[in-house]
């Protein structure tokens, strides 16, 4: 089947950027600049920045007085500009595929999918500023962004027909172990979303214990509510300690479950795997799952510095994007790329 090359290449770019995306989502959280610009799409009711309060209080009266701090609001704002862009390449990509559906028999539901989802996203972003970083609507925001990067990057893959030796003896061996797999992984990063949002990722100061104890003082009852507390300002947490330490210990263990179940599917799929595609997906596989568990771990013990924080943000999307792509492999007909 021919491939449109520029299509191909658009969603790469995309892909890319989104990634990008992700990471700088990241970074704006762990740099607290969330609310950099208190409101949106602008930045106190500008395009960029203002240099200080007194520069503030001549252009916009509503938030004359108000304490601008310049890093912060540029860390909000060159995330919001670079998100803008992949919604336009995303645009971009669903006009091409428009286009050439016919010549190319090129995918189409994604494309309409992945521009419905980034306009979403961009409500989310708008919601996460308005609702001052209320945690659900962070935490979406940050799965948001995940979907977009795994899509556009399934997306790249079904049109560069990576998936062409997949064996029906390997569909059937292992596709529902995989699904599974999958639900974990997602589970797991939903759990690193919510410990991300409630700023407990320093609840547990050392590893493996949780202070000072293997199982600290758990608090289930508000650790998870999803909307608690509403109405105020979430910058930097509003739940206690001991809240905080019960959402940091399930994402432990979670971490755990993702390792060990992954880690035998892994060694099943060596030992038995007769394509090519999946001896490939296996050594990726377990690469990127010995990766997070050291980063999460060096998070810890370190104190959560920037770049290890943020490299663990985009492990979790890339190890995502690796398990999609290997339960694509397992279920789709790959013939059929539309």
């Amino acid at each position: 089947m021919i491939r449109d090359n520029f299509l191909y290449r658009l969603t790469c770019v995309a892909a890319c950027l989104a990634l990008f995306v992700v990471a700088l989502g990241a970074f704006t959280r762990l740099k607290d600049a969330g609310l950099g610009c208190p409101d949106w799409p602008g930045c106190y009711g500008q395009l960029t920045v203002p240099g200080s309060a007194n520069a503030l209080a001549k252009v916009h009266l509503g938030f004359a007085g108000a304490v601008v701090e310049p890093v912060k609001a540029w860390a909000e704002m060159t995330h919001r500009y670079v998100a803008g862009t992949l919604g336009l390449l995303i645009l971009l990509i669903l006009g091409r595929s428009l286009w050439t559906r016919h010549t190319y028999q090129t995918p189409l539901k994604l494309p309409v999918f992945l521009t419905l989802l980034v306009i979403f996203q961009a409500c989310l972003g708008r919601w996460t500023v308005t609702l001052k970083l209320l945690p659900p609507i962070v935490m979406l925001h940050l799965l948001g962004g995940l979907t977009l990067f795994v899509l556009l990057s399934l997306l790249a893959l079904r049109l560069s027909h990576f998936f062409k030796d997949v064996k029906q003896v390997d569909k059937r061996r292992f596709k529902w172990w995989a699904v599974l797999g999958l639900v974990i992984v997602i589970s797991q990063i939903v759990l690193g979303g919510w410990t991300s949002a409630n700023y407990a990722s320093l609840a547990c100061t050392n590893f493996p214990y949780c202070n000072t104890t293997f199982v600290p003082i758990l608090n289930f009852s508000h650790a998870f509510t999803i909307f608690d507390k509403l109405g105020q300002n979430y910058q930097g947490g509003v739940l206690d300690q001991t809240t905080r330490m019960t959402i940091q210990f399930v994402h432990r263990l979670g971490a755990s479950l993702v390792f060990f179940y992954w880690l035998v599917f892994l060694l099943y799929m060596l030992a038995k795997a007769e394509s090519r595609t999946i001896l490939r997906f296996t050594t990726l596989l377990f690469f990127m799952l010995v990766m997070q568990i050291l980063l999460g771990v060096m998070n810890v013990i370190l104190m959560l510095p920037l770049p290890i924080a943020v490299s663990h943000n985009v492990g979790a999307a890339l190890l995502l994007v690796v398990v999609v792509a290997l339960n694509y492999a397992l279920f789709a007909n790959v013939r059929d790329v539309t």
